[in-house]
């Protein structure tokens, strides 16, 4: 797809007019918040869980080149082929010729993230291949033409009376000729199409939660059992995934799998967690009889080396998405590619460059909540401010902005001048706002005022007030001593 990140600003103002979007964000905070929440508090041990699965993440990217060899290894030892792509076009390339050699006109898709960053669909068919995406929100996107809003919930953005059109639109033609809105008829309509196409597919393509360098393993977790179908069913499967998806052990994995899914929908565990470990052996009853993984690199090896390689611990569990209040208000379309939300904002600029990212950094009100619910603890505040620091020094950022951070910081370096300033500013607004105690309209804060009263500052700064108690303790002090 074509980012359109560099209008985050315009669409956010879109997302917030589109009443359809407002009533299907509102399952974020009394939903998939709730649920994990409730998870977190049935696992008394959730918290040392985390620490693990950070530690294990950090182990296997110190360490990644060792457990990437030693699961390739272990691949072709089951008899399977595993491809190392540098980027997207070599990964897409790499996959057509798989299908090509299957002879394939049709593919089944299970859900992967990867494959929507390096455009796979579109690629496919221009060369004549035809995906179709099994994960129902990701079928339902696909015929709506658009990229994923969330990473677990990817058609999130759409209502059941948008999804009936959606339907009444493709399915048409295949005997489904009523509009339906209950939601179980639409699943069961979505469901019988799709179940057709399984058996027509020549090859099945899935993405990978974990790789297991111990086995060669690779494990997808669904919770409608797409993956399953996807890749047992065609003779040829196919695993799409990023090379930091490792896990040393299947230890290692089990830990993983137990902070994943309470994190990303309160689940203890999702339905259906599969283990693949190379092609349908000799005693197998089903299973493909050609197994390749394609590891993708696209960046992630320079990010390795950077000063944002925590980025890289990500779960894809999508906890940061369902605790932050911008994209609570906004949804994933308006930041304008594949990622968004909070790990949107931190890993786009890296995927696709600051300048054509350069508002997502800026799409945060740094309140802390999306590391705070991260199973990985990836310090995302901290690298909003880094890029913040980066867009500013290459002068992204507007002109006026830079210089009122430059005044700013002039007077923070200066506390007597600081502290006049603050005195006179707050003596202008309390005399503007007279006695309501707030302003409904201030110059240059028209951001906030168009949608809240401007609280004025309190009569005496801080600094004031903790001198003056201070003094106060000292003087106690001093007179219980005596």
């Amino acid at each position: 797809m074509q980012p359109s990140s560099h209008s985050f600003k315009a669409n956010a103002h879109q997302a917030l007019r589109d009443n359809n979007l407002q009533s299907a964000l509102s399952v974020l905070e009394a939903g998939l918040a709730a649920s994990r929440a409730g998870a977190r508090d049935r696992l008394p041990e959730f918290d040392q869980l985390r620490a693990d699965a950070q530690r294990i993440k950090d182990e296997a990217l110190a360490n990644l080149d060792y457990y990437l060899e030693q699961f390739e290894a272990r691949v072709i030892e089951s008899g399977g082929v595993v491809h190392w792509c540098l980027d997207a076009d070599e990964a897409c390339r790499t996959v057509l010729d798989i299908c090509r050699q299957a002879g394939a006109r049709t593919v089944t898709k299970g859900k992967s993230m990867v494959a929507e960053e390096i455009a796979l669909n579109p690629f496919l068919e221009q060369h004549g291949v035809t995906p179709i995406e099994t994960d129902l929100g990701e079928y339902i996107i696909q015929l709506a033409a658009e990229p994923p809003s969330h990473i677990v919930g990817p058609a999130m953005h759409k209502t059941k009376e948008q999804v009936a059109d959606l339907f009444l639109e493709h399915h048409a033609h295949l005997g489904f000729s009523a509009r339906e809105t209950e939601p179980r008829r639409l699943v069961a309509q979505g469901r019988k199409v799709l179940r057709e196409r399984y058996f027509q597919a020549d090859v099945g393509i899935t993405g990978a939660n974990y790789l297991i360098a111990e086995t060669g393993s690779t494990v997808i977790v669904t919770n409608e059992g797409n993956g399953d179908l996807t890749q047992s069913l065609p003779d040829t499967h196919i695993v799409v995934t990023g090379i930091e998806k490792i896990a040393p052990t299947l230890e290692d994995a089990a830990t993983l799998l137990r902070v994943l899914a309470r994190s990303a929908t309160g689940q203890e565990m999702s339905v259906y967690t599969t283990f693949s470990t190379g092609p349908r052996r000799a005693d197998d009853r089903d299973g493909p009889k050609a197994f390749h993984v394609v590891l993708v690199d696209n960046g992630r090896s320079r990010l390795l080396a950077s000063d944002k390689r925590e980025l890289l611990r990500c779960l894809r569990c999508g906890a940061c998405l369902n605790h932050c209040p911008v994209f609570g208000a906004v949804g994933g379309q308006a930041y304008g590619w594949v990622y968004s939300g909070p790990i949107g904002a931190a890993l786009d600029p890296f995927l696709l460059g600051l300048k054509e990212t350069r508002d997502l950094p800026f799409a945060s009100s740094l309140c802390g909540r999306c590391e705070a619910v991260c199973p990985v603890g990836i310090p995302l505040p901290r690298i909003f401010r880094q890029w913040r620091a980066e867009a500013a020094a290459q002068k992204l950022t507007p002109r006026g902005e830079r210089w009122g951070v430059w005044l700013w910081a002039w007077f923070a370096r200066r506390p007597r001048a600081y502290r006049m300033a603050t005195r006179l500013g707050s003596a202008v607004l309390r005399a503007l706002a007279g006695r309501r105690g707030r302003l409904r309209h201030l110059p240059g804060a028209g951001g906030w005022t168009a949608a809240r009263d401007f609280p004025v500052p309190a009569g005496r700064p801080f600094m004031a007030q903790w001198t003056n108690r201070t003094l106060n303790e000292k003087q106690r002090r001093t007179a219980d001593d005596s």
